[in-house]
């Protein structure tokens, strides 16, 4: 169980790292394209179409960095709460089989024990009978 539990947790940092990564990448480019942005906003007063083309190119991929990292933070949320619900769901499974395997055990000793109780029964009936039995057969003797 311990094991499982390593396994997931090495998974995770794993995981995490990537996405650190990932983010400290997108958030690198974001300040680049920043610094380009406003280096072009204060240095460039008239531009060719080209250069305004990569400028613009540049402020749409700003925008779009901004975004996946948005949605990178969305995921990451969703992401731990899965896990979160997944761990849960995990634990009361667990809880669930323990009190099944205890109700199960619990039938078994009232089975044992209402064999046992039937079985003393029976055993005074036989008993009882037999002594009836005895005791008919001796009272004739006797007359």
């Amino acid at each position: 169980m311990e094991q499982e539990k390593d396994k997931e947790k090495q998974k995770m940092k794993g995981s995490e790292e990537r996405w650190r990564g990932a983010i400290a990448n997108l958030m690198e480019m974001s300040s680049n394209l920043e610094s380009l942005q406003s280096l072009l906003l204060k240095k460039a007063v008239f531009v060719d179409d080209d250069t305004f083309a990569k400028a613009s190119l540049s402020s749409e991929q700003s925008r779009t960095i901004k975004v996946l990292e948005q949605r990178v933070e969305t995921l990451e949320r969703e992401l731990d709460a899965a896990i979160t619900a997944a761990a849960h769901a995990r634990l009361e499974k667990r809880q669930a089989e323990a009190a099944q395997k205890a109700a199960e055990l619990r039938a078994q000793e009232i089975t044992k024990e209402l064999e046992n109780t039937t079985s003393k029964c029976s055993h005074e009936h036989l008993f009882i009978l037999k002594n009836r039995s005895e005791s008919k057969r001796f009272g004739k003797k006797l007359r």
